[in-house]
């Protein structure tokens, strides 16, 4: 991906949301109780979703058509699901 003034911030946002998503899942996994690991699923759910609107910017940004941006947010948006059926499951318990 090319480094411009209008990607250079957006790339950096990228790494830190979507790297973000697994350093809170590895958190959750480790939790004490309950309320920390549900913490840390709905830190993990609110990154996913930040990347991928990152994802959806430099695809704008760089006036792409590159199918790879697309599969990328509809991965986000899978993990946006995983979580929330997480949250959901463990609100019942």
């Amino acid at each position: 991906m090319p480094r411009n003034a209008l990607t250079n911030r957006q790339i950096d946002q990228l790494i830190g949301s979507a790297g973000s998503v697994a350093a809170n899942y590895c958190e959750a996994s480790e939790a004490m109780s309950k309320k920390d690991f549900n913490k840390s699923i709905k830190i993990c759910r609110k990154e996913a979703k930040e990347s991928r609107n990152w994802f959806l910017g430099l695809k704008t940004a760089l006036n792409s058509s590159d199918s790879e941006f697309d599969f990328l947010r509809n991965e986000a948006k899978e993990f946006i699901y995983i979580f929330t059926s997480i949250l959901t499951k463990t609100d019942k318990k």
